[in-house]
């Protein structure tokens, strides 16, 4: 429990930190864009094999079998996506920020640069309305925020668990 709140404590802190600031900071539109934030999410979850590693060296005596490695990089995970989730919720009280207004303004900006039929611009900012609608409730809008994260810890630690179980890999120091 020790390595999932101090490497997940970390990576949530990380992850959120860079995002908060590109947000609070209006920082170039790259810091919006999904790609910038999985690959932020993917950077700081990597805490996640250096968590599990660690954790085959001291307390495992350095050997480790797939299924704990697993469970101490889906606690990691699990830990930066609670703190993912409680700050993006802070940060949403605290700043009064509309972020489904602006996140739906981009969605339809992008339709029009690619030339999208009024028809189909039409029918997104329907379903974007209605989205927002949702996304005002905090048992709608705190899943989808642990869908944005948990899958790249799962990943992460998936890798993670498989390489780690090798004793060769990175053998602990002696």
């Amino acid at each position: 429990m020790r390595y999932a709140l101090v490497y997940g404590g970390i990576a949530g802190a990380i992850v959120i930190a860079i995002l908060i600031a590109g947000l609070t900071f209006d920082l170039p539109s790259h810091f919006r864009s999904e790609w910038f934030g999985y690959t932020v999410m993917l950077a700081a979850l990597s805490l996640i094999f250096v968590g599990v590693k660690r954790y085959r060296d001291v307390e495992c005596g350095g050997v480790i079998r797939f299924a704990p490695a697993l469970a101490v990089g889906l606690g990691i995970a699990a830990v930066a996506a609670l703190i993912y989730i409680l700050v993006w919720e802070i940060f949403l009280a605290a700043s009064g920020w509309d972020f489904m207004t602006e996140y739906t303004a981009g969605i339809i900006a992008d339709m029009r640069a690619e030339g999208a039929s009024p028809a189909a611009i039409e029918a997104k900012s329907r379903e974007m309305r209605e989205l927002a609608v949702m996304y005002e409730n905090p048992l709608f809008r705190i899943p989808i925020t642990f869908v944005e994260i948990f899958p790249v810890g799962l990943v992460v630690a998936l890798v993670s668990a498989a390489l780690l179980r090798n004793p060769r890999l990175l053998p602990a120091s002696r």
